[in-house]
């Protein structure tokens, strides 16, 4: 088949281009259209965004210089690092994180593809193939800003090197994906869980819904919260200390009934857990406030410079458009 620019002018391209990045067409109709495949589709998208008016598909083929033997060294130091996480059985890491490692090799003013660590990875034996899960549908259900706040914990070891386990609490705008909060706490409780509400409106205004899971720290649920209820007493008809301070500030509540239901805050909850600890076990932090500071480097990298999944928008720049 000849080449792309052979076969459809820079204009075409764009159009349907700009059609997906519109969320108009589909990804596999533009693949299907220019008899592309998904690495082509998604090189030339790049290409797209970084100057749409200037796009143009033609492209030079430039024969890749080889890597330096300093270089050779250094992918493979943080490949055997790699590994040694994500063989370490304390640690809430269940494979290799490529695109973390290429971030750390950049810092190092070293910049290579991940296809080229993969390679390297296949042949050192530093390498897991992903599991093939069905394809997520969590689309953005929400009309506006403000409209559902997505509100989770999680308690984990977030450091080898710490002598025990913190509470990350987040809260995700579902309409922009912009993380409005998160921060680590020495322990869960319902304060904690107030505090996190209060700086986050505080910062961005009172919401119209909370969107929580059934802890009893957000709900009362018969048969489990205590053996000193009165009988007469069903699910939901005594509140929380939380769920009365949302009652007060006119704040809808609804529960997840399942990790399966609240996906949208589980996927980036993965992502700052994934890089937080790979980060903490290789800087040894070990103090709390060390590795608030890596939480506050993280959250800039996904609120302010990673294009979203599913919006396919940088979520600060899309909850600035809904303000605007």
């Amino acid at each position: 088949m000849d080449q792309i620019h052979k076969r459809f002018a820079a204009d075409q391209i764009k159009v349907l281009l700009q059609g997906y990045c519109r969320g108009t067409i589909e990804r596999a109709s533009v693949e299907e259209t220019l008899g592309i495949g998904k690495t082509r589709f998604f090189a030339l998208l790049k290409e797209y965004r970084h100057n749409p008016k200037a796009f143009s598909p033609t492209y030079k083929r430039v024969t890749p210089a080889k890597l330096s033997t300093t270089v050779e060294g250094e992918i493979e130091r943080e490949l055997l690092r790699e590994k040694g996480l994500v063989e370490d059985r304390r640690l809430p890491i269940s494979g290799y994180n490529y695109s973390a490692l290429r971030d750390r090799l950049r810092k190092n003013g070293i910049n290579v593809s991940i296809t080229t660590i993969i390679r390297r990875a296949k042949s050192m034996d530093c390498y897991k193939p992903h599991r093939k899960g069905k394809a997520h549908d969590r689309e953005v259900l929400t009309a506006s800003i403000g409209a559902l706040v997505q509100h989770d914990a999680s308690l984990h070891l977030w450091s080898p090197y710490a002598q025990e386990k913190w509470i990350l609490i987040t809260s995700i705008d579902d309409f922009s994906r912009k993380l409005l909060f998160a921060d680590f706490f020495p322990h869960e409780t319902t304060w904690t869980h107030i505090q996190a509400a209060k700086i986050l409106m505080q910062a961005y205004g009172i919401p119209l819904r909370y969107y929580v899971d059934s802890l009893r720290v957000f709900r009362f649920v018969q048969g489990r919260d205590s053996v000193w209820r009165k009988h007469v007493l069903q699910t939901d008809d005594v509140d929380s200390q939380w769920r009365q301070m949302m009652r007060l500030l006119g704040v809808d509540v609804s529960y997840a009934l399942s990790p399966q239901a609240k996906g949208k805050i589980e996927r980036p909850y993965r992502w700052l857990q994934d890089r937080i600890v790979r980060t903490c076990a290789l800087e040894k932090l070990s103090a709390i406030e060390e590795v608030r500071s890596v939480l506050k480097e993280e959250l800039d990298r996904y609120n302010n410079h990673q294009v979203h999944s599913n919006t396919r928008e940088i979520p600060a720049i899309r909850f600035e458009k809904a303000i605007s």
